[in-house]
């Protein structure tokens, strides 16, 4: 019997979340969509956002991941025919590779009849990644706290915030490497700068769960990492002098950067505070795409079950 199709809907991921560091992360209502179904050889049609690079076969890394994890399972290949819808910018801080190994992950657990459960696939995908945040809040939707556990799985705690969050996507046109953006941080860091972060990070996860959009100005605050990225993603600073009179609540950089995230005042107009912000950052001479969106408050997870469910 000819293996079923599979159709994912990955969303974008924003990361950190200020003091969260490599703890949480949010998914917001832009995706990739992938159908996969098995073929005589691979192929890839791809458009959209960075078709270029998701159309290529070398060094593809949703085909990489999907093919290795067959490999270490000991399960035989299965070339497949893609088609990819991307939406999600690469290389920006918009949890794109999150994504991507999420999508060959799921591919390898579909057409290899692996059985993983969720924590295995998030797990598998967090080994990958370095980190669980992305990867968990991609899988599951809205916000998710995650740590890696013993062994490959992950722990994760999915939230759904309270009330409307909407947002907007600050996206320069330059990428920066995690690498690049990792290399920056410090070894070691005070215990005041710690007990900061962990105070900020709960009052930022009471704001969601409470719908206390006041709190995140000062929830959002970081001495972790943000200081120190600040130089290599200059809109950050820019967009962090704004205020309420601009509708902004508060700003993070989405991951490692160089893109930000703004909580947007849920009672203004957000299309007016894109105006603000395009004006704010015109006058600082700094270049941005700017996205509108929201909490995406389902994942690949909600498509995954939808579709194994029929087969």
């Amino acid at each position: 019997m000819k293996p079923a199709p599979l159709h994912l809907s990955l969303p974008a991921t924003s990361a950190n979340l200020g003091p969260a560091f490599d703890a949480a992360a949010l998914a917001f209502a832009i995706s990739l969509k992938l159908t996969a179904q098995p073929a005589r050889q691979y192929s890839i049609n791809a458009r959209g956002r960075d078709a270029h690079i998701c159309g290529n076969l070398e060094d593809h890394l949703i085909l990489t991941t999907y093919r290795e994890v067959l490999a270490s399972s000991q399960k035989p290949e299965i070339a497949l025919a893609l088609k990819i819808t991307n939406n999600i910018p690469i290389g920006k801080g918009c949890g794109s590779s999150a994504a991507a190994r999420l999508a060959g992950i799921a591919l390898a657990v579909h057409y290899g009849k692996l059985g993983w459960s969720d924590a295995q696939i998030v797990g598998e995908a967090s080994h990958r990644e370095h980190h669980p945040d992305n990867a968990a809040a991609c899988w599951f939707g809205g916000l998710a706290v995650a740590r890696m556990a013993s062994g490959s799985e992950a722990e994760v705690a999915r939230i759904r915030p309270k009330g409307t969050w909407p947002l907007l996507v600050a996206i320069p046109p330059e990428a920066l490497s995690t690498e690049k953006a990792r290399s920056v941080l410090p070894q070691h860091y005070s215990r005041a700068d710690a007990v900061i972060n962990i105070q900020n990070s709960m009052l930022l996860l009471a704001a969601f769960m409470q719908q206390r959009p006041e709190l995140l100005r000062n929830a959002l605050r970081d001495r972790i990492h943000q200081p120190y990225r600040a130089p290599l993603c200059p809109l950050l600073p820019a967009l962090e002098e704004l205020d309420l009179s601009s509708g902004v609540l508060g700003v993070a950089l989405s991951g490692a950067g160089p893109s930000v995230l703004v909580f947007l005042d849920p009672k203004s107009s957000p299309r007016k505070a894109a105006r603000a912000i395009a004006s704010h950052l015109k006058k600082h001479n700094l270049e941005a795409e700017l996205l509108l969106t929201e909490i995406a408050p389902e994942g690949a997870v909600d498509a995954w079950r939808t579709r194994t469910k029929r087969i």
